[in-house]
């Protein structure tokens, strides 16, 4: 989306006192958490990890509102809008039971093995090569992703309240500095919590106002003219592939396997929330506990964008192939604000757009500052230095991010496109796919080898790239015509295939390590009661069993599906 763009459309809302004193009582709210999380940092451990001493609802709501960012509240109503019920698939298909395999399977490793992140994961699987190959590409994969929150932001401050985009971004940047520099994970966890609440109080509202001006759920079904937008499947114009057969094998594949399960079992912006958990049994319930709001929350994010394409002047324009009066569906929740909600709830809705992006904005930063410092810092730059030291290497990290973060917003402002999920997307093949092949390769089977594993991440990256640059019309190559998100799906399989070929070949021909230095790492090599949680205390009880959880979460997903898919 371009900056020239968002300044045609006539968004400008009509704040009033009440909601900019919204406002301010939340900002002030905000940096509150941060200072008094400041109290508790004596070390680099309680910086950057919390210390692992949160319980599991914390840590639970904490790892959705981390993904409540622009990914969700702009580019899924986004999403909605222009391709209506088919969006479910992120969360359904595309979400859950990834989620659940993290609690279950993958974070007893990463939990029980202690390591501070996830690519000193792959540094003790794999050893250093693959280790700083990981470390750099989601170091910067987290700035470029935290650009994209912080593009997002601006363009709803410029919009709604006038600020210059410029100035909006940096304002909001200053602002997750604050509190993140101040207390560090446990702030930008405890202000994730709040966040998860404000966002909520702020979509619902624009839900049930739009559900009543058409007429409810049976409205929207009647004034719908095209109803494949109100199936779920076979998703064609999502995927951009014209075969229902194909399209159905590259969402089950490409966003269903390998997009998420590389999204929610690697990235460490999440990983990290599990990983401050005080128990084993906190830990692997902290993904299926927010697994529960994530299969619910379409209901206020992708209604929203189906209900503006038939109520929004300039979105029903658009949706019919006309220009919209220079909008695209980035705009979609403005849009809504401008027509559907009075002074004070307006105030709200606009704290939560500020909440949800701040939110992602943190979880980048304050994942990219872990990284920096115990896995680049610490590992390849000043080794064996006091714990004070890599604690102020953290909050100069947390700055670092911060400013990058900046520049990147400008890039995400000439690469968003109409629909900034498609940028989003591209980031995910890139980053997420080929280090998911590796870890699954890697924790299944012993005898891959460091070799393997570095030389495949890099062959399933640069495989994401290529089909990237060859579909982009930007480039002025386009090779390949697959519109929609179709190029991040497939680049994201044809990723996770040729890191697993590649890794395979190398494998043959190299050495492998020692059963000896694997144990806690593989899972054949790791005993069962190492992998076992506690039942006692704090983690006795039925109902805080992880697997029946993760058993009634994807009953649920189940459910809705027959319901709405």
């Amino acid at each position: 989306m371009s900056v020239s763009v968002v300044a045609e459309a006539d968004l400008r809302l009509d704040a009033g006192p009440i909601d900019y004193a919204l406002l301010v009582i939340y900002f002030v709210v905000v940096l509150g958490i941060g200072v008094m999380a400041r109290r508790s940092v004596s070390s680099s451990l309680d910086f950057l990890l919390s210390g692992r001493s949160l319980p599991a609802w914390v840590t639970g709501l904490a790892f959705i509102s981390a993904n409540l960012g622009a990914l969700e509240l702009m580019g899924m109503t986004a999403n909605g809008a222009q391709y209506g019920m088919a969006t479910v698939h992120y969360y359904w298909i595309g979400a859950i039971p990834a989620m659940v395999f993290l609690g279950l399977v993958m974070m007893p490793f990463y939990y029980g093995s202690k390591v501070r992140s996830v690519p000193e994961f792959m540094r003790r699987r794999f050893g250093k090569p693959a280790h700083l190959v990981n470390a750099i590409s989601f170091a910067v994969a987290q700035v470029l992703i935290a650009g994209i929150n912080l593009f997002a932001l601006a363009v709803i401050i410029d919009a709604l309240l006038g600020w210059p985009l410029p100035v909006s971004i940096v304002v909001a940047a200053v602002v997750v500095l604050a509190y993140t520099t101040l207390g560090g994970l446990s702030a930008a966890i405890y202000n994730e919590v709040l966040q998860f609440f404000v966002i909520v109080a702020a979509l619902a509202p624009l839900t049930i106002v739009g559900l009543i001006k058409v007429g409810g759920w049976q409205g929207i079904v009647e004034k719908v003219t095209d109803q494949e937008q109100l199936s779920a499947w076979p998703a064609t114009e999502l995927t951009g592939i014209n075969s229902p057969v194909w399209s159905v094998i590259g969402l089950v594949f490409g966003l269903g396997f390998v997009l998420s399960f590389g999204y929610w079992t690697t990235n460490f912006a999440e990983v990290q929330r599990a990983m401050s958990a005080k128990s084993m049994s906190a830990a692997k319930r902290t993904p299926i506990i927010g697994a529960y709001p994530k299969a619910l929350i379409p209901a206020i994010i992708i209604i929203p964008g189906i209900i503006a394409a038939l109520i929004v002047p300039e979105m029903a324009q658009l949706k019919a192939g006309a220009a919209g009066d220079g909008v695209d569906y980035n705009d979609v929740l403005p849009l809504l604000m401008r027509d559907l909600l009075p002074n004070g709830i307006l105030g709200i809705a606009i704290t939560g757009l500020l909440a949800s992006f701040m939110a992602g904005v943190a979880a980048n930063v304050s994942s990219f500052n872990t990284v920096f410092t115990y896995d680049l810092w610490q590992d390849y730059v000043k080794k064996d230095r006091p714990d004070e030291y890599y604690l102020r290497v953290g909050r100069l990290a947390t700055v670092g991010a911060c400013v990058l973060a900046i520049g990147t917003a400008f890039i995400a402002a000439a690469l968003g496109g109409s629909n900034i999920m498609d940028y989003i997307q591209a980031l995910f093949s890139f980053f997420n796919a080929p280090l998911f092949a590796t870890f699954i390769l890697g924790m299944f089977w012993k005898r891959m080898t460091p070799t393997a594993g570095w030389v495949g991440l890099l062959a399933g990256t640069f495989t994401a790239i290529f089909i990237y640059v060859i579909s982009e019309p930007s480039f002025g190559i386009e090779l390949l015509e697959l519109p929609g998100q179709g190029a991040s799906f497939l680049g994201a399989g044809l990723a996770f295939v040729v890191d697993i070929l590649v890794s395979v070949a190398v494998t043959m021909v190299t050495r492998p390590k020692p059963d000896s230095e694997l144990v806690g790492l593989v899972y054949s090599l790791t005993p069962k009661e190492d992998r076992a949680h506690s039942t006692t205390g704090e983690d006795a009880g039925w109902y805080r069993s992880p697997a029946l959880l993760g058993g009634g979460v994807l009953a649920l997903t189940t459910v809705l599906y027959f319901i709405f898919g």
